[in-house]
């Protein structure tokens, strides 16, 4: 097996995180914004994972298997909001969607 070091692999946890932060703060579509929150909940997962690999114990998987069922949930409110949206406003832009006023 090979032996990869702690800080290589926090460093690859680290840049995925940024790319579903950088995509959350610059995307307008909904999906995206989606899309984004799931990379970096991946992101922290994996960091989970690898710093439970180095120190040998189970507690980094179950906390994975713990955000695995959070994103899921996270995914399926999501998208039941996001399809109500897209059926009252007929947008997914993130923008137009903040400009609604309540009744």
């Amino acid at each position: 097996m090979i032996n990869i070091p702690l800080e290589h692999a926090l460093v690859v946890a680290s840049l995925l995180f940024m790319i579903g932060l950088a995509g959350t703060l610059i995307r307008k579509n909904l999906i995206y914004i989606l899309l984004s929150v799931e990379i970096m909940l991946n992101a922290a997962g994996f960091a989970f994972v690898v710093a439970g690999a180095h120190w040998m114990q189970a507690d980094g998987q179950v906390m994975f298997i713990f955000i695995l069922t959070m994103a899921a949930a996270e995914v399926s409110v999501g998208l039941a909001l996001i399809l109500r949206i897209y059926h009252n406003l007929k947008t997914m832009n993130a923008d137009e969607v903040s400009n609604i006023k309540p009744d």
